[in-house]
């Protein structure tokens, strides 16, 4: 038995401990530190939910669409598709500070410790704007209409749906630092503190880059993998069509159990000690 899954209250396999409702079409889940937020694709805001006991802190309007988010430290950004602008919100009450224009169809936003990142699915780039005030510091080209999107530390990463391929830009000045293969319609990345995790949805694979770009292995999970996230040890995979989350062992890519969720799976948040999975069509998140 290790100590510290003890410590973290996880020395039991991942089980639901419940299903919470939110809004319409959730696509994305993300954690603040403190509490778990979740964008509400056709309700036009986001919820917050406490992690301790699932209690609805706020539901706060937001753009058309809202599709991806990303927490700067302070703030909950949230990328709204449809409008073609993100929202910058106060974590602590939900209140929004400003909209910033960004590029057509954002479906993907990343913090890098000073900026904010946001995926143009439709107009094939990035845009990096400063996470005080919004003002754009650039618009960087990438591969076809890109959708996620992952900082490692020091660099950039995005996922190219229609090329099959993920981008790596140097997040000082989004040079392009190198375009790698990966399997098909790359939706999702995740980091995991030495490599970069692909999700490939119309391969039902994930793929795991060395930071040079260099294939570590393809991995097979379930149906349409959309999500993932890194729990310090394992990633785990969000399986729209087969309505589960994967568990893979980062060090090897070996899986360790599947667990089932909502209805269509698209995006998985870690906070600690448990996973949050955003069910787009049960209006749910669950909680494992």
């Amino acid at each position: 038995m290790n100590p510290q899954q003890i410590a973290i209250l996880r020395w039991y396999t991942a089980n639901l401990v419940t299903q919470v409702p939110v809004g319409n079409n959730p696509n994305d889940v993300a954690f603040d530190g403190e509490n778990i937020w979740v964008a509400n694709n056709t309700s036009n805001n986001v919820t917050k939910l406490r992690t301790s006991d699932c209690a609805i802190l706020g539901n706060f309007p937001v753009g058309s669409g809202p599709l991806a988010l990303a927490f700067d430290g302070a703030n909950i950004w949230v990328a709204n598709h449809n409008s073609n602008n993100v929202t910058k919100l106060k974590a602590s009450d939900g209140a929004t500070v400003n909209t910033f224009n960004v590029g057509t169809d954002p479906a993907g936003i990343a913090f890098d410790g000073a900026n904010i990142w946001v995926v143009n699915h439709l107009s094939n780039n990035v845009t990096k704007l400063r996470a005080t005030d919004g003002v754009t510091l650039g618009t960087f080209a990438v591969g076809g209409q890109p959708e996620g999107i992952a900082f490692d530390g020091g660099n950039i990463w995005v996922a190219n749906t229609t090329t099959n391929n993920v981008t790596k830009l140097l997040a000082s000045n989004g040079s392009v630092l190198g375009t790698f293969a990966v399997g098909k319609f790359p939706c999702a990345l995740a980091f995991d503190g030495a490599s970069m995790w692909v999700a490939n949805a119309s391969d039902n694979t994930v793929s795991k880059l060395r930071g040079d770009g260099v294939s570590l292995g393809i991995f097979a999970v379930g149906g349409e993998p959309f999500g993932l996230a890194f729990d310090g040890s394992s990633i785990w995979v969000a399986n729209s069509t087969t309505n589960n989350v994967t568990k893979l062992r980062s060090a090897d890519g070996v899986s360790v159990g599947t667990f089932s969720v909502g209805g269509f799976p698209t995006a998985v948040a870690f906070d600690g000690a448990n996973l949050w999975v955003a069910n787009e069509s049960s209006n749910t998140v669950s909680k494992l």
